[in-house]
């Protein structure tokens, strides 16, 4: 994607989109980490699903805590790696608690040390919490920067960064949102909608328009 063409690449998107929200449900920051670390692997629908559940019983660390790995697996054995994410979940509840007074920390390096929590939860968090301009790179995210050219890159690390790079500031705080809407229902893996896809002029990889 050449330089000029990233400004209204977004520009589109925002106008399509103003103000984008993340599909998982949530109500409070430790709502939100909790949901994002139960995505791993699973749809925001199956997890929605279970969080109305969970939540309703334990909303809070010291109510997960309470509610111990057991407790917490019968809520979320829909979900897959239910186990491992109900042990990580009460075990980053007991941190939270610990360290940091029953709140969500707000700096990347506090919320990479809870477990469960790698730099994508850590920049959703950020983002939809706290309103920090950081991008979180799923496999939607990877692909579309990849097949538009936008920020190419190996690794969702390097695509991470080069968005950081290439993302105009004014658009940086929602980037994460348009770029996963777009690639969860416009630029599909198998059979992208180039046909609707109202960012097509600007994509490396859009068929030639017919003459």
């Amino acid at each position: 994607m050449k330089p000029e063409h990233v400004e209204p690449f977004f520009a589109t998107l925002r106008a399509a989109n103003p103000h984008p929200v993340s599909e998982l449900e949530y109500s409070n920051p430790f709502e939100l980490l909790a949901a994002v670390l139960l995505s791993a692997q699973a749809t925001d629908v199956s997890v929605n699903k279970a969080t109305r559940r969970l939540f309703a019983v334990a909303n809070t660390p010291a109510r997960m805590l309470a509610l111990g790995v057991d407790g917490v697996a019968g809520y979320i054995r829909t979900i897959g790696l239910y186990r491992n994410k109900a042990r990580h979940l009460v075990e980053t509840s007991r941190l939270l608690i610990e360290r940091h007074g029953g709140q969500v920390p707000r700096t990347r390096e506090a919320l990479e040390a809870l477990p469960g929590v790698g730099r994508k939860t850590a920049n959703v968090v950020l983002n939809v919490a706290f309103g920090e301009p950081t991008i979180a790179v799923d496999t939607h995210i990877f692909r579309v920067a990849n097949r538009t050219g936008l920020a190419p890159g190996r690794n969702p690390l390097e695509v991470e960064q080069r968005l950081l790079e290439r993302v105009p500031a004014a658009y940086r705080r929602h980037a994460h949102h348009w770029l996963i809407l777009h690639g969860r229902y416009v630029c599909l893996a198998r059979k992208p909608r180039c046909d609707v896809c109202a960012v097509r002029r600007w994509c490396d990889a859009a068929p030639a328009s017919p003459q």
